[in-house]
């Protein structure tokens, strides 16, 4: 098959994902859009944590040795970066997991069995978003378009726009970022700011992401996306606030329709693309 002229690297990055964990909302469009985006002659990469709730016979995870071995420093500690990988065959379609036994190997997802929400779920989201970044820095596939689902890849425009901008492998890259209904009501902690910024990024760029609440990260991933989609009408007053500023500042901003959604997907890409140039 002849390659297209305007056929794109798309990555998803996403908290989610169907059949593999389905938490909210989050996970059927994390299913269904990349397939789609692929269908339309587009080459795809898809990354989302390794849960352990997640079955890995079941699903026939196995590590990827080559991406395995990186170590995530946050605050000073190494953590190891184990990457598996698993197929969804009826879309022709991999998906890679970041695993780490600390962070992830546990019955439940954000909270435990009593409701109570983690308390390094803080860690958990930067070894999340950092994690999927050094990935695709091994893996040396550069994306022209980064697309992010769930609040858990809050941080990932952040990074792109500041300690990985100059990254050959980012350089040109496009950051969306999918808004969602406030996933959770607790909080990250007073010091998420200061761990999030990994010694690297100054108190003015983490300003947005302080009260390391759904909202402030929902408020930092769109203040440093190049375009956002609006898949929920129950979005918090101060993060409609947030997006009608960044519109002022060039942001795109569009909303989610089921409606020929795979289209439409494509043509923003395109439309990123096309001002970058």
């Amino acid at each position: 098959m002849v390659k297209s002229s305007n056929r794109k690297r798309v990555l998803f990055v996403s908290s989610e994902m169907s059949p593999f964990l389905k938490v909210s909302s989050v996970s059927e469009l994390a299913r269904r859009l990349p397939q789609a985006i692929q269908e339309k002659d587009n080459e795809i990469r898809v990354l989302m944590p390794r849960f352990g709730c997640i079955n890995e016979r079941r699903n026939r995870l196995h590590e990827v040795v080559r991406l395995s071995g990186i170590n995530i420093t946050i605050d000073d500690n190494d953590n190891p970066l184990t990457i598996k990988v698993a197929s969804i065959p009826e879309a022709k379609m991999q998906v890679y997991f970041l695993d780490n036994e600390d962070y992830f190997h546990r019955k439940f997802v954000f909270s435990n069995e009593k409701e109570e929400f983690y308390a390094d779920n803080d860690e958990r989201t930067i070894f999340f978003c950092k994690g999927a970044l050094e990935t695709v820095k091994k893996l040396g596939w550069a994306p022209d378009i980064i697309h992010c689902q769930g609040w858990m890849t809050s941080l990932i425009p952040l990074y792109i726009k500041t300690i990985y901008k100059n990254e050959p492998v980012f350089r040109n890259a496009k950051v969306v970022f999918s808004l969602f209904d406030n996933e959770f009501e607790e909080n990250l902690g007073k010091d998420f700011a200061r761990k999030a910024s990994l010694n690297n990024i100054d108190e003015g760029q983490m300003g947005t992401f302080k009260d390391g609440n759904c909202s402030s990260l929902y408020m930092g991933a769109i203040e440093h996306s190049d375009a956002v989609v609006k898949c929920s009408e129950n979005i918090d007053p101060k993060v409609a606030k947030q997006l009608t500023a960044q519109t002022k500042k060039g942001t795109v901003v569009v909303d989610h329709a089921e409606d020929g959604f795979a289209e439409k997907y494509a043509e923003l890409y395109d439309s990123l693309l096309v001002r970058q140039n």
